[in-house]
């Protein structure tokens, strides 16, 4: 059994990641559901669905749900999740953290939830000091 993943974010962010990540591993090695989140949505419908969701993925290891901005619509309807014992929730998913959790798909939740975290944290650098032109 592994962790699922449900990512909550606006418009087709979510599913643009998933698909990066995939290409650039070649595969995807856990079970994800993107969630994209319209600008004129109705949230109950959408905390309804994310529910539906998450008992799909769980497989008995429990869900890492992962949002795109925090305190935003699509946050708040993942961190409505947090209500389920068996989940956790990040926000701020980036391209580095979604590679990360994919590369330690064998980790338990809370593992999972420190990759994510220090994934996306190390994915952000501030290039002119790495790559300055000669």
């Amino acid at each position: 059994m592994t962790v699922g993943i449900l990512i909550v974010a606006h418009e087709k962010v979510g599913s643009a990641l998933v698909e990066a990540a995939t290409i650039t591993l070649g595969f995807c090695p856990l079970e994800v559901i993107v969630q994209s989140i319209h600008r004129d949505c109705e949230p109950d419908k959408q905390i309804n669905d994310a529910q539906s969701y998450v008992e799909q993925l769980n497989s008995g290891d429990g869900v890492l749900v992962i949002t795109d901005i925090f305190g935003s619509t699509p946050s708040n309807i993942a961190c409505a999740m947090k209500k389920m014992t068996y989940v956790e929730v990040v926000s701020g998913v980036n391209l580095p953290m979604l590679i990360r959790i994919f590369n330690y798909p064998r980790l338990n939740l809370e593992e999972l939830v420190e990759k994510a975290i220090s994934g996306g944290r190390e994915g952000i650098m501030d290039c002119k000091i790495h790559f300055s032109a000669k």
